[in-house]
């Protein structure tokens, strides 16, 4: 297991710690653009050819759209454990995200007789892409599509990846019949991403697709960007546990595992200025790892050794700073006073507080939404919400009384910028002309 003493690092040695193993996803793009090209002047044939070659699955278009009789049968095959699951967490998650809803219109007097607002809409259509690699995200389902479905968002379709057999993934298509999704297509990858972005004789072009996705998934959406939107950037996990010499050594190493069995290109550190917690969890992990199947092992290993690690600063506040930096996908906080740490924390996608608030929690039924910035793009975007299906237009109302006095200054404003046709429009327009 890496630990990295912060004081020790050179310059470049902390900018590689930052970086994550998404930062350059370049290598992919001739792949990306290739299939692109491809998608988009071939249509369905090319969907096929790439699933075949990529999945190793082979494909008619008839079987491109999963059946609504599937996602029907998906959700009767459930046990009665697994359905209250999906069905408790959908209830939390429609919770949490029901209270982000904006008001659908809002109008205020600026000045007299000058009034101006926004109205609320959602957007036409979406795309969610819902990943299966390396497992079953039922979660990724009910997070993209709660917040989809509840905004009122027209047309939502789901884009996942095949299993061996062709078949889409049972419990992911039980959690989108809870949701009430039922257009679904049974493809992922660069090739689904070229779909809706150019539309196919099966697949229907959208304005904008959302959803995590591995490297080559993002490389098609970067290439693709000002196509259609993209949405946030959701790559490979990432999780810092941020701890002082009160946390508990056992909690703080079952919870650096979470992050770290995503997949090998995962990132888990612990940062704390305790040199004591770094020791007694380095000699945990060992045992720990153990009990993980044998794929999962290989990951933390990988992991551990790769983009994971324990990161040693002097104090509190330099662990702050490097968190701040960092800017992770989840932040843990493992102190003695976590609530008084929250103002201090610019920069993560999400913060959970205190020892019963594991990235599992949030991960699947806490509530807040679970797909989030990743690669430090935590410092400008946020995790998926409402906000991410709804758009703002906004729209104003002068009366002839407000015209009259604000008339002089538009003029001026419009001949100081060159405008003359802005200028000629208000001098020459009367204020007692009816409409």
């Amino acid at each position: 297991m890496k630990c990295y003493d912060l004081a020790a690092l050179t310059e470049t040695e902390y900018r590689n710690l930052l970086r994550r193993s998404e930062t350059d996803i370049s290598e992919h793009f001739p792949l990306a653009m290739e299939v692109i090209k491809r998608v988009r002047e071939e249509g369905d044939k090319a969907i096929l050819d790439y699933t075949l070659k990529f999945d190793g699955v082979s494909l008619e278009e008839k079987d491109l759209q999963v059946k609504e009789k599937e996602i029907e049968e998906a959700y009767e095959k459930l046990d009665n454990l697994t359905r209250d699951t999906l069905q408790y967490a959908a209830a939390n998650i429609r919770k949490f995200h029901q209270q982000q809803l904006p008001a659908e219109m809002w109008l205020k007097e600026i000045d007299g007789g000058l009034l101006a607002g926004e109205k609320v809409t959602p957007i036409s259509d979406v795309c969610l892409y819902v990943p299966r690699g390396k497992g079953s995200f039922p979660s990724v389902m009910l997070m993209l599509g709660i917040p989809a479905v509840i905004t009122g968002v027209p047309r939502i379709v789901v884009c996942t990846p095949p299993g061996a057999n062709g078949e889409v993934d049972t419990v992911t298509l039980a959690a989108a019949h809870i949701v009430g999704i039922r257009e679904i297509y049974r493809i992922g990858g660069m090739q689904a991403i070229a779909a809706v972005a150019f539309g196919t004789e099966t697949i229907p072009r959208c304005r904008k697709v959302i959803g995590p996705g591995n490297a080559y998934v993002n490389a098609a959406k970067r290439l693709l960007y000002g196509v259609l939107d993209v949405g946030l950037p959701a790559g490979p996990s990432e999780a810092i546990i941020l701890a002082d010499e009160l946390a508990d050594p056992h909690i703080v190493s079952l919870d650096l595992l979470i992050e770290a069995e995503h997949g090998p290109d995962s990132a888990s550190l612990l940062v704390t200025h305790s040199r004591e917690l770094a020791k007694k969890v380095t000699m945990l992990l060992p045992e720990m790892i153990k009990k993980l199947p044998e794929e999962k092992r290989l990951f933390v290993e990988k992991v551990f050794n790769n983009y994971g690690g324990v990161v040693l600063t002097g104090k509190l506040e330099e662990s702050i700073r490097f968190v701040n930096d960092f800017a992770p996908e989840h932040l843990e906080i493992l102190t003695s006073a976590p609530f008084s740490l929250l103002p201090q924390i610019k920069n993560a996608g999400e913060i959970l507080l205190g020892p019963f608030t594991p990235v599992t929690l949030c991960n699947f039924l806490l509530g807040p939404n679970a797909i989030l910035p990743t690669g430090s793009f935590a410092k400008t975007y946020s995790g998926v919400s409402v906000h991410d299906f709804l758009k703002r237009s906004s729209f104003g109302y002068v009366t002839p009384e407000g015209f009259a006095r604000v008339k002089e200054a538009a003029i001026r404003f419009a001949e100081v910028e060159g405008f003359w046709a802005h200028a000629m429009a208000v001098r020459e327009r009367g204020i007692n002309e009816k409409y």
